[in-house]
Order: structure tokens, then sequence, then C-alpha cells
């Protein structure tokens, strides 16, 4: 038996955001917010997973986001690369899923709270041991909390989990486990599967439960990661090899600067595609063609954009001036 890696946004989104996902989602949060107690008791899956086709190296699959018990927002998502400004994507898309539920009109006092879980395969914070970490805002000086239930971001590193499976203790042990290794194991394990929802989680996992289309579209994001993994491991045997300063010169040329481009494309068409809509063929190809300066512009005069013709005017001017 073989199963699909949850560490991709595909199978993330597919495990987890699927119309049978509702009790395995509670399940998964539960243990990851609230240390396995049974706080959230209910939730709602907004956007449900709907497998489309990848184009290219486009970021198809948006988080999964879901109202829970109290009218809480969350929003989930995995990360599998540590791209440049990955940490102010974060704030952005938890601030922006805070301010966006008040319509022209509406009060203050319709906002509701929200809370960004992060699922990184990378580590974040070098200078925390701790797997798990909560951020909220504090007063500076005195520590004080400011409203610190209306807003907070939550990171699980995964790297810095190193249990074995003879060593799992709590329900949130064997959730990060299945996160982190479910792609390498041949069988369910027995201590993971007494638990229903990792159970389920396990059967969407399983490759036999995909069709043509979705096998195609995880080698697809499986192969691009590699990509970007490998930009990175030649710029570094490049270092290594012909020395620190021209090795950091040739492989920023060769390696790095096309993952941070990447990376930038990726981003800017996800923030377009969240505020705009779906972006024709033809606009991601003229997108794809900027520079990487071009794509530090775009990204700043997207929050300016109201339509997709104000981006299709700001295309015609850039693109012409490559």
């Amino acid at each position: 038996m073989n199963f699909i890696n949850p560490k991709t946004d595909f199978a993330f989104k597919k495990i987890f955001g699927s119309a049978e996902s509702k009790d395995i989602l509670i399940s998964f949060l539960n243990a990851l917010l609230y240390e396995a107690q049974p706080v959230i008791e209910d939730l709602e899956i907004i956007d449900p997973y709907l497998a489309p086709n990848i184009k290219g190296i486009k970021d198809t699959y948006l988080d999964v986001k879901a109202k829970i018990t109290g009218d809480k927002t969350v929003i989930i998502e995995m990360q599998v690369l540590n791209v440049e400004y990955f940490q102010q994507r974060v704030l952005y898309n938890a601030t922006k899923t805070y301010s966006m539920q008040l319509s022209t009109g509406s009060g203050y006092s319709n906002l509701n709270p929200v809370i960004a879980l992060t699922i990184t395969d990378f580590k974040m914070f070098e200078n925390m041991e701790t797997v798990i970490s909560h951020f909220i805002f504090k007063e500076k000086t005195f520590l004080v909390d400011y409203l610190a239930d209306e807003f907070e971001m939550v990171f699980v590193e995964l790297p810095k989990f190193n249990k074995g499976l003879d060593e799992l203790e709590t329900l949130t042990d064997k959730w990060i486990y299945f996160m982190k290794t479910a792609q390498a194991l041949q069988s369910v394990p027995e201590e993971l599967g007494n638990v229903q929802e990792l159970k389920q989680a396990f059967n969407i996992a399983s490759t036999a439960n995909l069709n043509a289309q979705e096998l195609d579209d995880l080698d697809k994001r499986e192969m691009f990661i590699q990509d970007q993994r490998g930009s990175i491991s030649l710029a570094t045997k490049i270092a290594l090899a012909e020395g620190i300063e021209q090795g950091i010169e040739q492989g920023i040329e060769q390696g790095i600067e096309q993952g941070i481009k990447q990376g930038k494309l990726r981003l800017i068409v996800r923030l377009l595609e969240r505020s705009l809509g779906a972006l024709s063929s033809d606009t991601e190809t003229r997108i794809a063609q900027l520079s990487t300066e071009q794509l530090e512009n775009l990204g700043e005069a997207l929050l300016d954009f109201t339509t997709l013709s104000d981006l299709t005017t700001w295309l015609q001017a850039h693109n012409n001036r490559q």
C-alpha cells in the first residue's frame, strides 16, 4: 500500500479539505491547536477540495479554511519550501482573512477571531526547540496581551519532531508523525490506526483511491518541489567547490536566482487569484515572463488592483518594457 505525501499542497488539501474530511480536520485541529483537548466540536470547511489541472508551476491548491466553534476562522497552510518573504506572506494572509470579514458599512463588532495554522517542512525559528509555537499580540515591555483571542498564528515545524513510532504518546504526536512520515509507510501502523480519524486520513491518502488526473497532478507538484530543492543544492555545491564568494555568485546565477523567482511567481499568482479570481493561461504566461524586479513591483501593485482589467493594464505597460 502506498500513500501520497501529505506535505505537498495537493495531498494536504485532499486529506483535510475533502467533503469527507470534517471529522479528520476536527481531530487534527484539536491536536495541533488545543493540545488534543476537544475544544472544537463542529466546523464548516470553506472552499472544499476540487481537483483542477495544474498548469506549469502555478500553485493551484489554496489553503484549507474552516469555521470552527465560536465563529472563529482557521486558515491552514502546508509549506514545503522556505521561500523568500514567507513569514510576511503568512502574516498577510492572516490579516487579510481578518479584515475581509467586513463588508461596506459593517461595524467592527462583526469581526470574529482568526487563527493562522502553518505547518512547515523546514525550521523557521532556529532559537526555539519547541515543535509547536503560538504567537499573539503583546505589549513589548510588560507582555500584556492585546486582543489575545482575536488573532493568533500557530506554527508547526516538522523537522523539530524526532519521535519514533514507539515513542508517540499523545494525539498531537500521532498527527505530526502522520504528516512527517505517511509517504514512507507501507501500511497503517497499529499505533495510528487505532484513532478513527487517522485511519480515515490514511484511507484518503492511499494512492489506490486517486484517479489518473490526481496522480498526474501530484507527480507535477513533487517534481516542482524537487526542482527547487535541486536549485538550492546546486548553488551550495558550487559554493563549496569553487570558494565561497565565487560559488555564491555562480550559485545565484544557476540556482538560487531561479528558485527565488519561481517562489515569487507562485506567491504573486496565488495572491492575484485570491483577490481577482481565476487567471487565464495567457495572463499567467505574461506574468511568468516578467523579470524578478518586475515581479517585486507587481507584488506591490496588486494591492491596489480591484478588477482583472487593472492587472491587464499593468501587464501591458510592463511587458513592453522588457
